[in-house]
Order: C-alpha cells, then sequence, then structure tokens
C-alpha cells in the first residue's frame, strides 16, 4: 500500500519537460495569432481614414451645394463646422452648417490632422483634394490614404502630383459622312 501512495504523490505534478512541451506550444501559438491581429488593426485604420474621408467629401458637397463653392485651403476642413469669418457676401450666402456632426474636426487614426487644398492641386477633378499621411506621418509616401485616385500623391511634375490640363478632340460619326455632318 505504501507503494502506491508513494508513486501517486510523486506523479502529482508536472515534469519539466511536459512544461516545456506546453510552453512551445503556447509561443507557436502566440507567433500565429498575434500577426493577424495587428495585420488586422492596420487594415481597420486604414479603413476608418478612408471612411472619414469619403464623409469630408460629401460633407464638402453640401457646403458646395449651399454656398456655390468649396471652402478654400485656408479656411480648410473648418468651413464644414463655423461659418466663414469675412463678412463678404458671397462667403456667407446659403451657409447651413455646420455640415460634419463634430465639435471639431477629427483627426486620422494616428493622430494626424487631415489635409486639405481648393483648388485642387493632386487630384484630376474639382474637387478638394483631402487626404491623410497615413501611418508613417509623412506626405507623399505610398501609405497616404486620400481622395483622388492615381499616381503616388507627390508633388509638381512628379507622378501623382498636379495634373495638365488634357484637351481631347473627339469627332463622334457614328453612321454619317465624314467629316460630322448631318446625311442629305
Amino acid at each position: 500500500m505504501k507503494i502506491f501512495e508513494r508513486r501517486h504523490a510523486r506523479r502529482s505534478g508536472f515534469t519539466l519537460t511536459e512544461m516545456l512541451i506546453v510552453l512551445a506550444i503556447l509561443v507557436m501559438l502566440v507567433a500565429l495569432v498575434v500577426p493577424r491581429f495587428m495585420g488586422a488593426r492596420k487594415k481597420a485604420d486604414v479603413n476608418a481614414a478612408q471612411s472619414q474621408i469619403g464623409l469630408f467629401r460629401g460633407a464638402l458637397e453640401r457646403y458646395a451645394l449651399d454656398t456655390r463653392n468649396f471652402p478654400t485651403t485656408e479656411q480648410g476642413l473648418q468651413a464644414l463646422l463655423t461659418p466663414p469669418s469675412d463678412d463678404s457676401e458671397t462667403s456667407l450666402r446659403g451657409w447651413e452648417g455646420p455640415y460634419v456632426s463634430a465639435d471639431a474636426i477629427p483627426t486620422d487614426p494616428w493622430g494626424n490632422a487631415y489635409q486639405y487644398v481648393y483648388p485642387p492641386e493632386r487630384g484630376r477633378t474639382d474637387a478638394p483634394d483631402i487626404w491623410s499621411f497615413g501611418p508613417d506621418g509623412e506626405d507623399n509616401t505610398e501609405d497616404d490614404i486620400r481622395s483622388w485616385s492615381g499616381g503616388d500623391g507627390g508633388l509638381d511634375g512628379e507622378p501623382g502630383g498636379p495634373r495638365e490640363n488634357l484637351d481631347i478632340d473627339v469627332d463622334v460619326n457614328v453612321g454619317g459622312p465624314p467629316g460630322g455632318g448631318m446625311p442629305r
């Protein structure tokens, strides 16, 4: 009976080998799971910045419908919250704001202010340029989140910089005589 009791008492804990195996399994699981969570967080931050820029664009379009123009670069996104400070008739005409429901213009997910330029310098449309510096906090890098498509961001003369006005002359002639005249 005493032999059985000694064996049972001796086997009541884990051996060092068993503990090391369990620890190794836990380390491998953490090594597989943590990077996925970190990648999901980065993706969520980028999606949040893209959504916020989309909300700014919608608010700016409502602003432009009311005032017949977008805010200038100097007025910036703050014009969505407060009416223009100058007393000119054209600046206050039709302002029906605030156009965003916040006390202040929010920062991007990385704590930086959103950038705003009008007239646009980087985009291909007449809509204002709105962008975030992205995770690295630096302008004109690959991780910038922007309201325009194409190019890399860039400055004048660089890819993604201000676009030239392209005059395209299109002669649409479907089933008519050469020169685009009406058939007789």
